[in-house]
């Protein structure tokens, strides 16, 4: 990939029809993030079935620490990709051999920090977790060889991105099938046929990671001698730090799950106790099938709509934004109204307890009840990114979450003695305060664009003016 090519593929972001880009980059976006999201989810499916809720509620107290190492992969990967998206957009061909070397070595220096720190700790880390008896054991026998594969699959979703904000949409589809595909295989040998339980399924977990990860790296070596640049363990920190800074609202999303999940794990136990894990563990797991395809169209999303503000084509990007809206919200009333209905079906995948079934589809049912307007709320925090509205992103990626739903739940919880159900009610209340603030933070930045899109056009009629003038006294 030349730089020529680079400013042909990119010329999409520019001009292509705006219905058919979204479908082009949300459909391997979704399924990039499902199967991220698919490593806990496949290994959960066959260990429920295979051993049952222990396993389940095991994985369950896992999940914050595969969510914080995500988080941090997305961190980087969207402030990275979106730093990208806007060089190119103005044509800075230079700033990508700075942007994206500095991309991979942070993501090597902070994963391998906080990884080797997890596996001294562990112990106490599972315990705060809410690890009981039951699940401690198991728990750290997944935990102590999933973090082998944390470095593998933080560098593909890294590189992923970066490739894709190239208008390489092959590079995601394929490495995330290539990983999908071996760990149900992987999976169902060591655990089905060879009987290795929650270290089988982790195995096989760290070896569908190493595979995508080297078929990323063929790819990413080809745009690393296409753009000529070099590796150094030095970071620029003027890049680092906007890295980060653009980067920052997707990880608070993303670790706001691990938050909730941690919180969730030992405010119900003492509720409900394992029956409580293996609920919210089910509930988290069923419901990722739809946040992830939200999350994918706003992603991709994001690379349109920062190239375009990047080029400065207002009139574009407020399209673009719309379209989004629309295809956001047909998308996830759609999914919403089958999981409503095949809730049991969904959740009877993962175990085959009639009674915990039945538990866990009313607990769901209420989690999701709102959920087609909130797809709008992941959509806002990405267009912000794009357009730099930094603060307002980050602003709008705590909220659901951290302000909200985390008050909402101790007072049902706790201050109401609602108990379990308490905190199921607490998740629809949350996304309908959300979705309004969204829909609010996303009126305000329209009319800034409006702003720039007529100072634009003033502009623009100034120099026609000017041109004109020229040329008659040319005359």
């Amino acid at each position: 990939m030349t730089i020529s090519n680079i400013t042909e593929s990119n010329k999409m972001f520019g001009e292509e029809k705006i219905g058919k880009l979204l479908f082009k980059f949300s459909v391997p976006a979704i399924i990039s993030l499902m199967v991220a999201e698919m490593y806990n989810m496949v290994d959960s499916m066959f260990l429920g079935q295979a051993i049952g809720a222990n396993a389940i509620g095991a994985l369950t107290i896992a999940f914050p620490i595969q969510r914080l190492f995500f988080a941090i992969s997305m961190l980087i990967a969207i402030g990275a990709s979106t730093s990208v998206s806007r060089s190119c957009g103005d044509k800075d061909f230079e700033n990508l051999k700075i942007i994206i070397p500095n991309a991979i070595v942070l993501m090597f220096i902070t994963i391998s920090i906080i990884g080797i720190s997890i596996f001294i700790f562990q112990d106490k880390i599972l315990i705060s977790l809410g690890a009981s008896k039951n699940t401690f054991s198991l728990a750290k026998d997944y935990i102590s060889i999933i973090l082998i594969g944390v470095i593998f699959q933080s560098f593909t979703i890294i590189a992923s991105y970066i490739i894709t904000s190239f208008g390489n949409t092959k590079i995601v589809l394929l490495s995330t099938s290539i990983g999908a595909i071996f760990n149900v295989i992987i999976n169902y040998f060591l655990v089905n046929v060879f009987s290795y339980g929650v270290k089988g399924a982790a195995i096989a977990t760290v070896v569908s990671q190493i595979i995508a990860f080297i078929y990323v790296l063929i790819v990413f070596i080809q745009l690393k001698m296409s753009l000529k640049f070099s590796f150094k363990l030095t970071l620029n920190k003027a890049v680092s730090v906007g890295i980060v800074y653009v980067g920052f609202s997707t990880f608070i999303i993303e670790i706001s799950d691990a938050i909730v999940a941690a919180i969730l794990n030992n405010l119900l136990f003492s509720y409900g106790g394992d029956s409580a894990i293996v609920t919210i563990g089910l509930t988290t797991r069923v419901s990722m099938f739809l946040f992830m395809t939200v999350m994918g169209i706003s992603t991709a999303m994001q690379p349109i709509a920062a190239y375009n503000f990047g080029a400065g084509n207002y009139t574009r990007l407020k399209e673009v934004v719309k379209s989004s809206i629309i295809a956001v919200s047909v998308s996830s009333t759609f999914l919403w109204a089958i999981f409503m209905i095949f809730s049991d079906t969904f959740i009877g995948l993962f175990i085959n307890d009639k009674a915990i079934i039945e538990q866990t589809s009313k607990a769901f049912r209420m989690v999701i009840a709102v959920f087609p307007c909130i797809g709008v709320y992941y959509l806002s925090i990405s267009y912000c990114q794009a357009i730099n509205r930094v603060k307002a992103s980050f602003k709008l990626s705590i909220f659901r979450q951290l302000i909200v739903f985390i008050p909402l739940v101790y007072s049902f919880v706790i201050g109401l003695n609602m108990g379990v159900s308490g905190a199921w009610l607490a998740y629809p209340i949350s996304d309908v305060i959300s979705f309004i603030t969204a829909a609010i933070f996303i009126r305000y930045t329209y009319t800034s664009l409006e702003i720039l899109e007529r100072h634009q056009i003033f502009k623009l009629n100034k120099i026609k003016i000017r041109l004109a003038s020229i040329a008659i006294t040319a005359s």
